[in-house]
Formats: structure tokens, sequence, C-alpha cells
């Protein structure tokens, strides 16, 4: 078995070997550019973790690994597009360093990359994993659309939060584990298992996300926090505190919410304290330890040591504990 630090070092060294052609520069460079962030590499690390508790051979799941994490910088520079957003693991995103031509061209390029790179698994479980893999490519963009969508509607469900974060964050958790699964040989009961661990810890890791951005340390979480009161968006929180408010309290917090006069700051601490008024912040976490329950159920199911196990409870410990 490997630790995570050696998977995260494997991940990163065959992400820097990677060569993509020199010309045309403005189609590649912003490729290498956004790959080269960094990042905690955890998507791909997934892939050969699953592949490692089958006891099967990791170097034969790194292609896939790597297909997993260009396509999710792919969504990642598409999105930066979406939101405008001006900066990218504190380096300025490939639409404001180059243009957003270049950007969108560049993104459909790994979109590519992705599909070169997982056709390269065995043939005998290509059809497979293709499968897992179109299916986990189409529900992100689904769930992206749908987070659109929320900017609008007038009233978004708890139910409809947690279907978008499921399509738009977990399913890829769940994608990269199954196909690391096939690949380590596992039978399909257990490979669905292991997508079942991986979407409802992905949902679990969302969760902790939104509180977060409230509540975490803005040293440790390295975005702003307060940028989801700030962009009004509607997370759990939100919806939640909306759910649960009196009619005078649902007034003030649609009247913060509203109010374009204050300050940003101002904004972050009225609706902070009506979070805190309504104890959003502990049904948040018990909704969030909820579905890691649920994912480490899967987890137990599934027909392998519980010494090869553990490196998967540890992950999924890593994600839903973390500070940043």
């Amino acid at each position: 078995m490997h630790t995570i630090l050696q998977l995260q070092q494997i991940i990163q060294k065959a992400i820097d070997e990677k060569q993509y052609p020199s010309h045309p520069k403005e189609l590649y460079e912003p490729i290498s550019y956004l790959m080269a962030l960094g990042g905690k590499r955890l998507r791909p690390v997934l892939v050969l973790m699953a592949t490692d508790l089958f006891a099967g051979d990791i170097y034969k799941a790194i292609n896939a690994a790597l297909a997993i994490e260009t396509f999710h910088n792919f969504t990642l520079m598409h999105d930066d597009i979406m939101d405008n957003a001006p900066l990218r693991r504190g380096k300025p995103t490939v639409h404001a360093k180059w243009n957003q031509s270049v950007a969108i061209l560049a993104g459909d390029v790994m979109f590519v990359e992705s599909f070169k790179l997982i056709i390269q698994v065995d043939a005998t479980i290509l059809q497979q994993v293709l499968n897992v893999f179109n299916d986990t490519a189409v529900g992100v963009c689904e769930g992206q659309q749908i987070d659109m969508n929320f900017e609008t509607a007038p009233k978004v469900t708890l139910a409809d939060y947690i279907e978008m974060i499921r399509l738009k964050t977990a399913v890829l958790l769940g994608g990269a584990l199954k196909i690391g699964a096939l690949i380590g040989n596992a039978n399909l009961y257990d490979a669905e298992k292991l997508y079942d661990f991986g979407v409802n810890l992905g949902i679990a890791f969302q969760l902790q996300d939104d509180i977060l951005d409230v509540y975490g340390d803005p040293e440790k979480f390295g975005k702003q926090v307060g940028g989801d009161i700030l962009a009004n968006k509607k997370t759990f929180l939100l919806i939640k505190a909306l759910e649960l408010a009196d009619e005078q309290t649902l007034n003030q917090l649609n009247g913060y919410l509203q109010n374009t006069s204050i300050s940003p700051s101002e904004k972050v601490s009225y609706i902070t304290a009506i979070y805190n008024k309504l104890n959003i912040k502990d049904i948040a976490q018990a909704q969030m330890i909820t579905y890691a329950e649920i994912s480490l159920k899967a987890l137990n199911e599934i027909n392998a040591p519980n010494e090869r196990k553990m490196m998967l409870k540890e992950f999924a410990n890593m994600l839903t504990k973390r500070d940043n």
C-alpha cells in the first residue's frame, strides 16, 4: 500500500513530465500554466488509491488518473470564465492572463487530452471505463448548469442543492474511484460500492466547503471568507437559513442580501450573525457528518482487507475535518 503523500508525489511527477506541443504556444501554454498551478491532486490520487485497494498495479492507472485531473482542470478553466473569476489558486486565471477565447479553446483541448489519456486503459475494461468517464463528465456539466440556474431561481430547496453538488462535485470523486477500481480488477459490486463511497464523501466535502467559506480561518482557507455570502450564492447555509427564519429574521436576511449600500465586511458580519442565531453551522456540520457516515458504510461493505481500506478512511477523515 502507498501513502496519500506518496501517491500525490507520483501524480505530481507524472504531471511535471507531461509534454504538450510547443506550437501554437497560445493554445498549449495556458494548459501547462493551469496544470502547474498545483492543488492537492485529490481526484487523481483517488484513482490510484482505488487501484491500490484491490492490490492492482497503480502504474497501470497513471494515465487514467491524469485523465481525471486534466478533465477537472478543464472544468475549472471554463468555470472561471463563467464566473469571471480573476484568480485561481492565487494566480491569474487563464482568461485573465490571456483572454476568454484562448481559455475556451485551451479548455476544449484539455477535454480532448483527457479522452486521449483515458483510452489508454487496458482494452478489456475500456468500454466500462469510458462509460464511467462519460457519465461523470456529463454529470459535472449538468451540475454546473444547475448551479448557474440557481442564480436566478426564486427558490432552491435543500434537495435541489444536494442534487446539484452531487453532480457538480461528488460524481467526479465517485467516478475517479470506480475507474481506479476497474483498473485494479475489482468486481462490479465492489466498484459500485466504491463509487457510492466517493459520491457521498464528495457531498460531505462540499458541505464542509460551504461551512469553511463562512467560518474558516482566512489564512488557512486560501479563499476569501464570506465569498459565498457576498455573491448571494445559494449554499446549504443560506438555503437552510431561509427555511428556518421567522418572518422578522427572514426580512432582515433578504434585506442584507439585496442591500448594495453596505460594505462587504458588514454584509458578511450581519448574515453570519443570522446564521449563528439560527444555529446554521451546527445543522450544516450534522448534515456533513451524515453523508460522511453514509460513505464509510459503503466502504465497509467492500470485499477488501480492512488494512487496505484504512487509507481511504484516512482520506475521508482528511477531507471532512480539514480547515482549508
